[in-house]
This record gives C-alpha cells, structure tokens and sequence, in this order.
C-alpha cells in the first residue's frame, strides 16, 4: 500500500480477513469493502465499479509499485494519450526470496494500468484475465511481485489453484487424457528448466520448474476425477 500512497483513490476489498489487513488500509484509504469472496474476478470487477477516477491501476497485495513504475504511470496519466486504452508493464517476480529471471517468468508482460471505462475482467476461476477494448502500450519500468516466499504458502495455495483451474477447464468441455498426464508435465519442466534458461536460476529454478510441472500434473488429474463425478452424477 505504501507504494501506491500518491494515488488520488485507493481501493480495497477484503474478504473477511483474519489478520490487521482493514486496520492497516484503512491508514491509507477510507474505501475498504469487506465482502464475502466474490472470486477472484468478480472482487476485481466489483473494485472496478466502486472506481471513480478515468484511469485504474490494477495491484494484487503482493505486489509492489517501484519509484520509477510511478513517475512513469503519472507521466501516463498527465499526457492521458487517446492512443492508448492500457498499458502493460513487465512482471519481476520472486520466488522463494529470489529474482526469477529466468524459467519464462521475466519478463511476464501485464496489463495493469487501464482506462476503467473499456476494461473488464472475464469469470475464470482462477488466473482471470483483463479484457480492454482498444490498443495496449507498454511502459518500460517493472512492477515488484512477491510471490511465495516459502513452500509452505506455494503449497497451500497449489490445492485451491488446481482445483479452480480444473474446474475451468471442465466448464470449457476439456477432458484429462493420458497426454495431459504424462506428457505435458516433463515437457513444462523440459521447458522452463532448459529452454527458457531456468537452469541460469540455480536451484530456485530447478525446484520452480519441478514445481510448476507437478501443478499441471495435478490440474489434470483433478479435471479427469471431476469429469468422471460429473458423469456419474448424470447417470444417476
């Protein structure tokens, strides 16, 4: 939050958190909705609708804006170019503590600075993405993502994720077949590890890697136990 402090609005929705996280915002900003979850989306959608100001800068809480990122957004904002409906910003996230460079994470272009009036988000369950109607810039500072600082928090996440992400691809008509199984994971490690340098990460990259294709293992698995309970429910 101290990195966006300069921003004339600030947003946040709370989904009945256990921890100080409305106390703490509520230092920088008086618009704090504690709501039930409304998805990771539609929280984002529903922060969109209490926006007041042209421009929004989307920023997850573990994210951070540098120095640089914010002389640029204002830049941004002041010359408010018609050109322009958003604008991406390269990702560098750390995994672990650490910088991955590598692994095809960096630089991991997104969308994070958008004209509240064309952007919405779609209804995936999980990974949602901005939807803009117009044409994207991109701006040339980074954005700070610190994600999963330890395994356990990886970890304690991955069950959520891949339950949401199979459940995505269950609505999308997709069924787990053995290719998901067995091949699509030693090739994303084959992938992220060798072809896109993650080797260069050391063992932070190795075990990303290792990681990552363990996630698509389990999403898949979890799309095929889903397909055949959604089956079974029909039959019965």
């Amino acid at each position: 939050m101290q990195s966006v402090v300069w921003a004339k609005e600030i947003i946040v929705v709370d989904s009945h958190s256990t921890d100080n996280t409305v106390k703490l915002v509520k230092k920088f900003t008086e618009k704090v909705f504690v709501k039930e979850w409304l998805g990771y989306a539609g929280a984002k959608n529903f922060a969109l609708q209490n926006a007041s100001n042209k421009w929004v800068l989307w920023l997850d809480a573990d994210e951070r804006v540098t120095p640089e990122l914010a002389l640029e957004i204002k830049r941004v904002i002041s010359e408010d170019n018609d050109e322009y409906m958003g604008y991406e910003v390269a990702r560098r996230a750390f995994f672990l503590g650490k910088w991955i460079k590598h692994c095809g994470w960096y630089p991991g272009y997104v969308t994070r600075l958008f004209k509240r009036s064309v952007v919405k988000f779609n209804e995936m369950r999980v990974h949602e993405k901005l939807e803009i109607l117009g044409k994207v810039g991109r701006l040339s500072s980074d954005i700070l993502h610190y994600t999963d600082d330890t395994l356990f928090h990886y970890l304690v996440k991955f069950n959520h994720y891949t339950t949401l992400a199979a459940e995505d691809l269950a609505d999308g008509g997709k069924r787990s077949s053995y290719f998901d199984l067995l091949i699509r994971p030693p090739y994303l490690f084959f992938k992220m590890f060798f072809l896109r340098g993650g080797f260069l990460d050391g063992m932070h990259g190795f075990i990303l890697s290792l990681i990552s294709a363990n996630y698509v293992f389990v999403k898949y698995a979890k799309l095929r136990e889903t397909s055949r309970r959604f089956a079974k429910d029909h039959r019965d």
